[in-house]
């Protein structure tokens, strides 16, 4: 079975559906996106 195929499944699954819910509820909070921007941007400049 492929990673593809595997994460689709995941997807599909109660526990995928609230993983889902509970990343879309974090992207959507002003806070979080701060902190991911910030995480991205440390993450750019080590290269």
């Amino acid at each position: 079975m492929s990673v593809i195929q595997r994460i689709k499944m995941f997807a599909r699954s109660p526990q995928g559906r609230r993983t889902m819910e509970q990343a879309r509820r974090a992207a959507a909070d002003p806070r979080r996106r701060a902190q991911a921007r910030g995480l991205l941007a440390r993450l750019r400049t080590r290269r």
